[in-house]
């Protein structure tokens, strides 16, 4: 008989009260049972505390830890007071604005036993409310990459929201999560890419879904092209930092051209793409801004997506 493992599933939230108990009422009808799930808030009115509690009431045999992390908003340090808190021998991290199904942690745990890896991420998809305009469906603006399940995750799609991980080598590293990200994304990559680097083999499950419903805040041509710039600040700081190998001076110079290139191309492409539809015309602005961010890093401008107000995601 297989002893079933130690999962901790690890948290972290920000005054979503009702999205966080959709997900524990989820999380309680998994076939493999967590170990624990930890709750992280980040909030300094602890809006979190009642849907713990009630919770706890509500299924007594499941173990439930509450902690508290609101001396400062920053997604790095709530995660990594998740971490601290969990003591199982895997870390399962899943989003406070996600679903899953009943199999999702058994998927994700197979998938590692099956590859012998030290993580598997599995998709997030985009769930849009029926507000949504046709623009906005038609345009797949939040979906991820997705590859076949055994597959190394890219390096530049190395991310949070739906993974599972070995406690051991996570809780080995400095942190884990990197506070100076503060208020802006690229902690969760980050984190990953460090694991990488120690030899962990990170791998994709495609069966182990979750889904996102998306916020009505987030179904606007702002809200995608401020997201835009803030990925391709992230991924330009990693780049030129030598996180997806090391680059020559002429590789900088390679690609601030580049990025200057596609930036151009995009905004002479925004206006005629209308013709083809709203839609079109955003990708153009939307892969502009991208490529804006990229450029931006050269000059040591930090734009802090998290600043904003909105919770992390």
């Amino acid at each position: 008989m297989t002893q079933t493992p130690a999962i901790s599933i690890c948290i972290a939230t920000c005054r979503r009260a009702e999205r966080l108990t959709r997900l524990l009422s989820d999380l309680a009808a998994q076939t493999l049972r967590p170990f624990e799930i930890v709750v992280v808030d980040n909030d300094e009115q602890e809006t979190a505390a009642p849907v713990i509690e009630a919770f706890r009431a509500e299924h007594p045999a499941l173990s439930i830890i509450y902690g508290k992390q609101a001396a400062e908003r920053n997604i790095a340090t709530t995660r990594n007071e998740s971490v601290h808190l969990a003591s199982g021998e895997w870390l399962a991290f899943i989003d406070d604005d996600e679903r899953a199904g009943p199999r999702w942690l058994e998927q994700l745990y197979d998938c590692a036993r099956q590859y012998d890896a030290g993580g598997v991420l599995g998709p997030v998809v985009p769930v849009l409310p029926d507000t949504a305009q046709d623009w906005i469906r038609a345009g797949n603006f939040y979906d991820f990459p997705r590859t076949a399940t055994g597959n190394p995750v890219a390096d530049n799609h190395l991310r949070f929201g739906n993974v599972l991980l070995r406690a051991e080598p996570v809780k080995a590293l400095p942190g884990p999560f990197d506070r100076s990200y503060g208020l802006r994304t690229g902690e969760d990559g980050d984190l990953l890419l460090r694991m990488r680097a120690n030899g962990e083999t990170i791998i994709w499950c495609d069966e182990a879904v979750v889904e996102e419903p998306v916020a009505p805040d987030r179904l606007s041509l702002k809200w995608l092209m401020q997201r835009a710039l803030s990925g391709g600040q992230e991924y330009a700081r990693k780049h030129l930092g030598g996180r997806y190998g090391a680059l020559t001076r002429a590789d900088r110079v390679t690609f601030f051209l580049n990025a200057l290139g596609k930036l151009l191309l995009a905004l002479l492409l925004v206006p005629p793409s209308l013709l083809l539809g709203r839609d079109r015309s955003a990708q153009w602005l939307i892969a502009a801004c991208a490529n804006a961010g990229k450029l931006t890093v050269f000059w040591g401008w930090q734009y802090d997506e998290y600043a904003r107000g909105s919770a992390p995601s």
